[in-house]
């Protein structure tokens, strides 16, 4: 019988290249919001795999970027602190595009941030060449694996699809032969750490970010002010203010007559619903915080620390 492991293991990569849905559906649970657009996630989120003889604790973070304003610095930050103290970090690449700068400056950042202090060998670095069920010639495959392994000593390359699910096992597999002999840091049904209102004002994103365009989603900061139970906790009274920079995207926020608003909120109260198979009432508002993004007093009491 096998001997039970845990440990912690962090997803990195470019915007884009599907770490929320490996994290999703490696876990089995919704927890990170995934939408087509960059820089979806802004923070790390952490989903936990438990099964008879492995527990993960999985951590997604933003896509590596170079940030320009202070909330792109704080994401920045996050992905550094991603990776202390855990046992194997995951670098996921989308095999669809050719290897381009972006590529090179992800090989550079593994060289200068994947050694522990006073340690000679890098922490150890799974190459996921995600995508590949979108590739109708897998030999493709052949040249960029031998790409990468001249750039970085990656312990492990394997092709996968995040969304499709393919070579999960192979790579539970080989994460279970890194992870050390340990107990389960978190009971087997819980799935997140996350607080509640951060999973809702996430769900509240998710939606903005499906629905708008152009500078909106990016602009955008959800917090959750109530969470009370009404009607003897048969219905969850749940409001949030949508924070926006300028007026403009105010104005497309809400919509003509309301209409756009109404829709993220119907949407957004359909999602969170089924998660937390209770009925809601959700009452949204929209207000304008100019340059949140940049000033630092914000971004701290919104938990974003720098």
């Amino acid at each position: 019988m096998n001997e039970f492991k845990s440990g912690f293991v962090t997803i990195i990569g470019l915007p884009n290249v599907g770490k929320s849905t490996l994290l999703n559906n490696l876990t089995g649970n919704k927890v990170s919001i995934v939408t087509p657009k960059p820089q979806t996630t802004r923070d790390n989120i952490r989903a936990i795999l438990t099964t008879d003889t492995l527990q993960v604790v999985f951590i997604d973070t933003p896509g590596l970027h170079k940030g320009r304003d202070l909330l792109g610095k704080r994401m920045s930050r996050n992905i550094l602190s991603a990776i202390e103290d855990v046992d194997i970090v995951l670098l996921l690449v989308d095999v669809t595009r050719e290897m381009d700068g972006e590529d090179r400056f992800v090989i550079k950042w593994l060289s200068t941030n994947m050694k522990d202090p006073g340690e000679k060998d890098f922490k150890p670095v799974f190459l996921l060449l995600n995508k590949i069920d979108l590739l109708e010639d897998k030999k493709r495959l052949l040249p960029m694996i031998d790409s990468y392994k001249n750039l970085f000593p990656f312990k492990e390359i394997i092709p996968v699809s995040a969304l499709k699910g393919e070579n999960f096992s192979s790579l539970l597999e080989e994460i279970y032969k890194i992870l050390s002999i340990g107990p389960a840091y978190y009971p087997s049904d819980e799935i997140t750490d996350q607080g509640e209102d951060f999973f809702i004002s996430e769900l509240i994103r998710e939606k903005i970010l499906l629905f708008t365009h152009q500078e909106v989603p990016y602009s955008v900061a959800v917090r959750v002010t109530e969470i009370t139970p009404k009607q003897d906790g048969n219905l969850l009274y749940i409001s949030a203010v949508i924070y926006v920079e300028k007026d403009s995207q105010k104005g497309i926020l809400i919509g003509k007559k309301g209409t756009m608003l109404k829709k993220i909120g119907t949407k957004a109260r359909e999602t969170i619903e089924f998660f937390l198979k209770k009925k809601i009432y959700l009452e949204l508002s929209v207000k304008i915080k100019e340059r949140w993004r940049s000033r630092e007093n914000i971004l701290k009491d919104w938990g974003y620390s720098l």
